[in-house]
Order: structure tokens, then sequence, then C-alpha cells
């Protein structure tokens, strides 16, 4: 080839206006060079990357930089037909600073009568499935030094049963890290009961193994088990009016949410008995992961945006038992509980936590596909609460509120 052609096309590649798209700090990047436009000139390195936490092999840069500033790169580069000659061009990479790096991190007040972690992780067995539950501080709350408001409880029960409760207290209520803890533990505390569970247990049995039984039969039997329940989620009530009043503060104060699962394997199947009042979801997806259920009421979008709480007298009136839902399914893959945290940045509306797509797309999301890499292993899971604790870290603009997020599978 001629020189001069050579050189005209070395010199087209250094005055090509090259913008590289931006990088962020602490995620990953990736960027191809197209050279297309450019048969004959082979990119052989990149100076300047090194330090950066970047790399470039076969015409890509890749890898998770450290920390936001602008780099200024060489590439160098060599035509096909003048392999010794090195050539450079220059061009610049801006790594934009990690969003999470602009919130403070302030430890809550040990001190405090009320304290409790600022995040907690569980794992272990549940009937005979496993769980994992991770309850983590919002960066609105960390970055004034304030309490986690959600938490959770998981107990295994008499007879086989397991019961695991979430409650989401509210930000306007002042007390209400100690109403989301008292409203799990309490509603646990109840349920934690020998007799009320061999009750619960004939109940179900007439419903679901009494062949002879009539609708009327069933009908009653199902009656009295949501009966049970009800009487546990008023004690939870009584439990948080009785604390308001020995501490000389409003039943308010205490605003939670609250959701919980009390579950059994029989021999016809899984029973799972549910409840929920607030906004915070409970799904069911099957073996094949082909259907999804929600089994609870969210109170969302008929209260114009408000949620309600189990500290309001109100919720108490008749339409009380459709807060409670009775399933048997032979078998489920995951069976997954959580706070708003996780539900507004990944579901955001409530027709999508029954969209067996929208589920997909949350898996693989757990699975490693986000901009952090983090991945929880639900196969090698000995580290699993703690792999689940660093995926609720993910960042999502304009969500910081507290993450509480229980999966059975």
């Amino acid at each position: 080839m001629e020189k001069a052609v050579i050189y005209r096309e070395k010199e087209e590649f250094k005055e090509i206006h090259l913008v590289l798209k931006n990088a962020s700090s602490k995620q990953f990047y990736e960027y191809r060079f197209d050279m297309e436009s450019f048969p004959n000139i082979r990119i052989k390195n990149i100076a300047n990357l090194k330090g950066t936490g970047l790399t470039f092999e076969n015409n890509k840069i890749s890898g998770i930089p450290y920390v936001n500033s602008v780099h200024d790169l060489d590439i160098e580069f060599y035509h096909i037909y003048d392999e010794n000659r090195m050539e450079i061009k220059k061009t610049h990479l801006f790594v934009n600073a990690d969003p999470k790096d602009l919130w403070k991190n302030i430890p809550s007040d040990t001190n405090d009568i009320y304290y409790k972690p600022d995040e907690i992780s569980y794992k272990g067995k549940f009937s005979d499935k496993k769980i994992t539950i991770v309850s983590k501080r919002g960066r609105s709350h960390a970055h004034e030094g304030k309490f986690r408001d959600d938490d959770f409880a998981v107990d295994e029960l008499p007879g086989g049963w397991s019961i695991v409760s979430v409650a989401d207290g509210a930000g306007s209520a002042v007390m209400a890290r100690e109403g989301s803890r008292l409203a799990t533990v309490s509603i646990n505390s109840f349920l934690n009961s020998e007799e009320i569970l061999t009750g619960i247990e004939k109940n179900i049995e007439i419903v679901y193994r009494t062949s002879e039984s009539s609708k009327e039969i069933q009908s009653e039997a199902r009656g009295n088990i949501i009966r049970t329940l009800y009487e546990g989620i008023l004690n939870v009530y009584n439990i948080l009016d009785k604390t308001a009043t020995e501490n000389s503060f409003s039943i308010k104060d205490l605003h939670t949410t609250l959701i919980f699962v009390l579950l059994k394997k029989f021999d016809f199947g899984y029973i799972i008995l549910t409840f929920g009042v607030g906004d915070c979801p409970i799904n069911l997806i099957s073996p094949d992961f082909s259907e999804v259920k929600l089994l609870n009421r969210m109170d969302v979008g008929e209260f114009g945006g408000g949620t309600r709480f189990i500290t309001m007298k109100e919720i108490f009136g008749d339409d009380m038992a459709s807060r409670f839902e009775i399933t048997c399914v032979d078998d489920f893959s995951y069976l997954v509980l959580m706070t708003d945290g996780i539900y507004d940045p990944k579901f955001m509306t409530e027709n999508k936590l029954e969209d067996i797509n929208s589920w997909k797309t949350f898996f693989n999301d757990l699975a490693g596909n986000n901009d952090d890499r983090t991945k929880v292993d639900f196969v090698s899971d000995a580290d699993i609460d703690q792999q689940l604790l660093a995926w609720t870290d993910f960042w999502s603009r304009g969500n910081h509120d507290d993450r509480t997020l229980a999966i059975i599978y």
C-alpha cells in the first residue's frame, strides 16, 4: 500500500471525534471500540488504565473503576501495513461519582431505649424449605443517623408449623421502629401455642381432608381459622395500645404495617395462611416459575396512595376477613415477603406483582444481572444471608427507604 494512503488512514483515525460513554465508580463498565470504518487500523494498547480498575482487551475497555475522575487515555495503534510504527490517539474517559458515596452513613444511637441494629440478616429452615431474610436501614435514615423502622421475626412453631412476619414502621411515627418490632414479635408469640395450632389444624383437616364434609361445614371451618388469626392480630393491636399507654405516647407513634406467613406441609400439600395490612406484598411462585399469586390484600390506590397500619382501630371492621388468605398448593419455588423499600424500585406498580415476567426480571437481578454484579446464590447458599444483604444495597434514584426482604425457597 502506498505510504500516502497509510498516512491518510492513520490521520483519519487520529482526527475522528471519539467519545467514550461515561463510567460510574464502583459499577461495572464496558466500552467496545467500533473499528468497522477503519479496517486497516489495529489498537494495540491503551495507556494510563493502570490503577483505574479497568483493562483493555480485544478492542474493549471493561472493569469496575475505583474512583470518580477524568482519565486522559493514550490509544496506541498501528496500521496493518506499517506494524512497526506505533501511533497515539488521545481521548478522555469520564468516571462519575458513585451516587451512594454522596450519602452519609451515620450510625444510629446505641444508647437509645429502642435501639435496633442498622441491618440484620437471617438464614435457616422453614418447614422442609429454607428461608433467608434481611433488613437494611435506608439511605434517607442513614444520612441523618436515624433508626431502621422495618423489622421481621421468624420462628419454628410446634407441630411442624413455621411463621415469618415482616413490618414496615411509618416514617412519620416517632416510635415506628418499636412498633414494627413489637408487631412481628407479638404475632409470632401469639401463634407459638400448641393449643392454637392444634385448633387451626383440626379445621384445616375438615377443609382439605374430610371428603364427606358439606360445603357449610367446610365454610365454618375456614371461618374458624380466620377467627383464630383475627384474635392474633387483635392481640397485636392491644399490645401496641398498651405499650403506648404505659409510655405516655399515642398509638399513632407506633404506626406500622404487618404481613405474615404461617405455613405447614401436610401430605396433601402446603397450607399457607397469610395476613396483610399496609403496602407490603406476599407472593407465591409456582414450581416451574410459570405463575405468581399475590397472597394478601394491598392497601394502595384505594386510599389515594396512603397505606393502612395495624395500629388503626378502623381496620378491624366488617371487611377485616378479606385481609386473610388460606392457600393450599402441592409445591412452590419461592414464597416472598417484602417491604416497599424493595417493592417500589423493583416493581413500581401493584399490577406487576402478579406479572410473572416482572418476577423473572426480579430473580435475574438477584442472580447477578445488575449494575453491581451482586449475586444471591440459592444453590450454594452457605452465605446467602450476607449475599442478600449486599444485594439490598442497590442504587435506585429516589428510592432510599428501609429494605426488608424474606425469601422462602
